[in-house]
């Protein structure tokens, strides 16, 4: 028993006096002549005396150990259940504990302010930005021919998605979260995204097969339309050619499968990692490692799941599920 033992390393030293003490006058009275049977029954006494005040400072150590283990967790909010110390020894830590519970508070809330005001800032910066954007997408389309500038029109298109992403990184780490749950039609949101997409399949040469998925699903509109954005442009990236096949397997779980270069058996454990880019991206130059990260911590809190199966060289399917 840990707290008997502890008890006993910390009493140690007046406990063996108490002991030495009382084999002392027990010593004592025998020189003085005193008969055994008198010298035992003193010893006697003063030893059930001292495993009674044993006992009861036990007791009192136990009691006071145990009320500590049950506030340990409300001590991080108020010392107030502390036990009151006994000691001027006691008195002076519980003293530090509550100094050093002031700093840390003063440090968190200066860090937290700091990240709100950068948060507000990034967020400020990305609405703001998304206006030079659609201004400098309108004078393309109006100065000159639009398949003439397929190029520069492909790249504002990654500007905007890539502003897009940061957009859903800051509202996802924010205090509240816009979801909005109802019933949607599935179909809408993935021809929705097609169409965004539409560009870059022409351009890359990209077999899209579609059949519709004819679901209800509940989740949120826009967050859902955000994943299967990332995954639809994850496909588009990393298939040179060939074709990319978005349906429904079975009922609850709509599959995004492409002919690409797939993922190493390596990397796939970690593709959701904040950060991390593998073989793959580190071809990428731009790969940032954050489209699945954010897309499974999205799914997450809307309570469905992604499921993602690779072959190198083969392609990647990447399921969402909707239904358990």
């Amino acid at each position: 028993m840990k707290e008997l033992g502890s008890y006993g390393r910390e009493n140690g030293k007046w406990l063996c006096s108490l002991l030495g003490l009382g084999g002392i006058l027990g010593a004592d009275m025998l020189l003085n002549g005193i008969s055994i049977q008198e010298v035992g029954y003193a010893v006697g006494l003063y030893l059930f005396l001292f495993l009674g005040i044993i006992v009861v400072d036990f007791w009192k150590f136990y009691r006071k150990y145990q009320i500590i283990k049950e506030v340990e967790h409300t001590i991080r909010i108020s010392f107030d259940e502390l036990p009151k110390p006994v000691s001027l020894l006691e008195e002076e830590y519980q003293n530090l504990l509550r100094i050093l519970m002031e700093e840390k508070r003063k440090n968190q809330m200066e860090i937290s302010q700091k990240n709100q005001e950068l948060k507000e800032y990034y967020t400020m910066w990305v609405h703001q930005i998304k206006t030079p954007i659609f201004a400098l997408r309108f004078l393309l389309q109006e100065k000159n021919k639009e398949a003439d500038l397929a190029e520069e029109l492909e790249e504002l298109f990654q500007i905007e998605q890539y502003v897009e992403m940061v957009l859903q990184y800051m509202r996802l780490d924010s205090e509240s979260t816009d979801f909005v749950i109802r019933k949607i039609d599935l179909d809408v949101v993935i021809r929705d995204v097609i169409h965004k997409y539409a560009r870059l399949f022409i351009r890359k040469k990209i077999r899209l097969e579609y059949t519709k998925v004819q679901m209800q699903a509940v989740t949120d509109e826009k967050w859902i339309s955000f994943v299967i954005g990332q995954i639809l442009s994850n496909a588009i990236k990393y298939t040179p050619c060939g074709s990319i096949a978005i349906y429904m397997e079975q009922e609850g779980v709509l599959v995004v499968e492409d002919t690409g270069i797939g993922i190493r058996a390596e990397d796939l454990p970690r593709i959701f990692e904040k950060g991390y880019t593998g073989y793959n991206g580190h071809t990428d130059k731009c790969a940032t490692g954050i489209g699945l990260y954010l897309c499974k911590r999205i799914l997450e809190q809307l309570s469905h799941k992604i499921l993602v199966e690779s072959l190198e060289g083969k392609g990647t399917k990447v399921r969402i599920v909707f239904l358990e």
